[in-house]
Order: C-alpha cells, then structure tokens, then sequence
C-alpha cells in the first residue's frame, strides 16, 4: 500500500460486510431458478464454472435472453445491460444491423476452407482508423492477439524479456493483477508498478539489451479502470525506442475509446496494437498489427517466414458482423459521442459522492467506468484501500436489485443503446445506494 493511500480515512469495512451478506441472503431467495441452474453446473464443471469471471458468491446468475440493451434471468426479472459482455456488446444484443449480416454470412457458406470476401474488407477498415496499423492479422481473441503480438516482439529483436504491469490483464494465459500469475505463458516477464515511470527506467538500466516489448494498457480495465498516465505512456514510448524494444498498446478495450483508441487521443503511436472484444459485433474476435517492418515476418511468401495458425482467425462470422458494426454503426463519431456520454455519467457520480461526503469514487475514461472505495486519486492497484471488496459487493447486489446490471468488481460499461434515461436511472440506483447505506460509506 502506498504511502499516500496509508494515510486514507477508513471505511466502516466489517459494517459494508455484514450489510453485503444479507444482501446476498435476499438475493439467494429472489433467484431461486437460477439457485438451482447452478447446482445442475456443479454435476459437470468444477465449481458450476467454465468462465471464472463470471462467478459470484452465493452463486451466479444464469441468463435467459437479451434483447437490445436489456437482459432477463431464469427467475424473469429484467435488467438494462451496464456490463455489456464486459464491453463486448457494444451494439446490444441481436442488434438488427448484426443479425442481417451474420445471415448473409451464412447464406454463403459457413466453413469456407480458405481466404475469403470477407476478411479484406474489415482489415482495411481497422487500419484506415489505426494510424499506427500498417498491416495485421486476424485473431480468435484478445488474449491470442495478445501472444502473438509477444511472440512477433521476441522473434523481431532476438531478445526474451517482455516487461508488465501489475493489475494488467492481456487474457487468460496473461494476467497480472497482482504480479506474475501461475497460470501464464512461461515468459521471462519483468512484472513493473503502473504509472511507475521511474520504476520502469531502473528495469531498462538493468536490462534494456534483454528486453523485447513492453506490454501496457493505456487504461488497466480489469485492474480497476485505473488511468495510464500520459506522461507515464509517452515515456515507455521513449524509453522502448531508445533500448530497441518494442511497445505493445493492448487496445483490446480501450481502442472503444475514440474512432483510432486511446493512442490517437494520446498522439502516441506504438509499434504493435491487439483488439478484441466489440469489434467483431458480438462474435469471437481479435487482430494484432502495426509496423510493416514487424508484420512482415508473417509473410509467408517470406523464407523461414513466422508461423501463425488458427482455423477460425478469418471466419465469416466475426468478419462479416465486425465489418457492418465499424462501418454502419461505431463510427468515429459515434464513438466520441459516446465517450462523451460516459464523461458525464462519471463526473455525475462522483459530484455525488462529494456531496455526500460518502468515500467512494468512479475512476476510468469515457464509457467505461469502475467503482472503488476511498477518495484519494489511484495511480495502480497499489492504492487500492480496506474496504473495496464489501462496497462492491454491496454495491453490486443494490443495483441488481434496481435493475442494473453491472460486474461484481464494480465495472460499468456503456454501450450505444443506452439512451438519456438510462443514464438517469443509473444515476438513481447509484443515488438510492448512498441514501441507503450513508453510514456505512461515510469515511471513519
């Protein structure tokens, strides 16, 4: 713990935990369908599980149907969706520009067994908004983008050290919340503090000669949407071009950010981007690209060119409904629109926490958002304080119960269906939580 955040006025933590399980006990009796969805789960996966950040104490909701921007669970209450398949929903559910081109796409022929019509189309696409894209490949997710993205910066220096940030996540084989997970790729990672400009120059002192790649989110979302710091930013820029690394931009989220991703709002320019998440319209995505240089190693008109595999990268269904989503429906414009919406959601939210007085705040950039506990600024996962698991806890049971659906670490996304009064009764839930738990959120 920092020594700024030492110092942070404590929350009524063993009163936010009592006051959170009997919220779950309500919760345990409202859901009875979805109680018993779960015991059938634990017959045939470990835990009832196959996704582990969707579980949740005492037990997950299972979700019937979506539709647009709503959600029914097995028990018919009905949400608006603020979670969006952790952002990739950007469009809703079954958005009508979607489904049409996912038909047409089937209509054609699903497995095709080789290039096709499609996948053009789209990459051109990504790289007229990516200025720093200059060629890419096609991907099945954010976290193989991501390995290959590694796997091209090892190739490409000859070197085999990759440095990473606690509280990143680049996917499943490549999370780092709190330090080098058991489960990653066997990497040489150099695990550095986010927005540790410093931290990160003593590495490259030590091993600049050695270091491949530094791989950073210019926002950590899953760490908390904690905010890169533009100077921190521009400094890994400088110092990877300096050492002869290469800078990966996971954007795999935050490209969501403007129509060319945070880097274009920062004016950065890395030598590699991976994406994920919405821009497949809803379908399994992901795309690696950038130097020309780089890529080129995939080329496989190339002797000894760099092996890259993967029988649905360009399946008809992801490109097909990505393409329509980019080109019909999130353009730049309609991404800075709702960035902008996000903006003032946010600074909604935390007016009212200061208002209050309570010690809670929504950290993160346009629409996507995250709750925490305390006051002070949070610079890393390192400022975390005692407190954040019952807020949300709490918090998440309170808007469930309002007809909110958000992530239970308190992760808020916004996507294009929601309209002006969905904001609103947002804001009403968030409201009726303070009104309700006042004391509790009062800083001690």
């Amino acid at each position: 713990m920092s020594t700024e955040n030492a110092i942070s006025p404590q929350l009524d933590v063993e009163g936010l935990g009592r006051a959170a399980e009997r919220a779950a006990g309500v919760f345990a009796e409202a859901n009875p369908k979805s109680a018993a969805a779960h015991l059938d789960a634990l017959a045939v996966m470990p835990g009832g599980n196959t996704r582990s950040v969707l579980f949740y104490k005492p037990f997950p909701l299972t979700i019937a149907r979506g539709e647009g921007k709503r959600l029914w669970d097995l028990d018919g209450h009905a949400y608006t969706d603020f979670l969006a398949e952790y952002t990739t929903a950007m469009y809703g559910h079954s958005h009508p520009v979607i489904r049409a081109a996912i038909v047409e796409a089937l209509d054609n022929g699903l497995n095709l067994t080789g290039h096709n019509t499609l996948e053009v189309p789209l990459a051109r696409l990504l790289r007229e908004r990516f200025e720093s894209v200059e060629s890419l490949r096609f991907t099945n997710s954010g976290t193989e983008s991501n390995l290959m993205a590694i796997a091209a910066s090892l190739i490409f220096t000859g070197r085999r050290k990759v440095v990473a940030f606690t509280g990143g996540y680049h996917g499943g084989v490549l999370t780092f919340g709190s330090g080098n997970s058991p489960v990653n790729v066997p990497h040489e990672f150099i695990v550095a503090s986010y927005n540790d400009l410093p931290g990160v120059q003593r590495i490259f002192a030590a091993h600049g000669d050695e270091i491949a790649a530094v791989i950073v989110e210019p926002m950590q979302v899953a760490g908390g949407c904690i905010v890169g710091e533009p100077a921190f930013l521009e400094g890994l820029r400088d110092l990877t071009q300096r050492h002869g690394a290469l800078l990966i931009f996971d954007e795999v989220v935050t490209s969501r950010l403007s129509g060319g991703g945070r880097q274009a709002l920062l004016g950065i320019r890395p030598d590699l981007t991976t994406f994920g998440k919405y821009i497949g319209g809803g379908m399994s995505f992901g795309a690696f690209g950038g130097r020309a240089d780089v890529m080129a190693q995939f080329d496989p008109r190339r002797p000894g060119a760099t092996p890259h595999a993967g029988t649905f990268n360009n399946n008809v269904l992801s490109m097909s409904a990505g393409h329509a989503g980019l080109s019909r429906l999130y353009t730049p414009g309609a991404a800075a629109a709702l960035s902008e919406k996000g903006e003032r959601l946010r600074a909604r939210l935390n007016g009212l926490c200061r208002e209050r007085g309570v010690a809670m705040q929504f950290t993160g950039i346009g629409s996507l958002m995250n709750l925490h506990a305390g006051v002070r600024p949070i610079h890393s996962v390192e400022d975390f304080i005692e407190g954040e698991s019952p807020l949300k806890d709490l918090f998440f049971f309170h808007m469930l119960e309002r007809g909110c659906y958000v992530a239970r670490r308190g992760f808020i996304v916004l996507t294009l269906p929601h309209d002006e009064g969905d904001l609103e009764r947002f804001a009403q839930a968030v409201a009726s939580f303070v009104d309700r738990h006042e004391a509790l959120l009062r800083a001690r």
